[in-house]
């Protein structure tokens, strides 16, 4: 895995324990976190690559979409 991608992981390991804090539900375990991160980010560069999107904004709408 690239420097970038593992960057684009830790981002959204600290956005998705923000939100979790924000809603005021149990933060999952580290593993778990890191599980999801990685999920996001694949999900959202594969949508970048079909769409031409900037990756962070996709980040931002998965993990809103996951609050819901």
């Amino acid at each position: 895995m690239g420097f970038i991608r593992q960057q684009e992981e830790k981002l959204t390991v600290r956005f998705l324990s923000w939100q979790y804090e924000k809603l005021k539900k149990p933060i999952p375990d580290e593993g778990e976190l890191s599980s999801q991160a990685a999920k996001i980010v694949e999900e959202a560069h594969r949508i970048a690559r079909e769409r031409g999107r900037n990756v962070l904004s996709i980040i931002k709408d998965l993990i809103a979409d996951i609050k819901k």
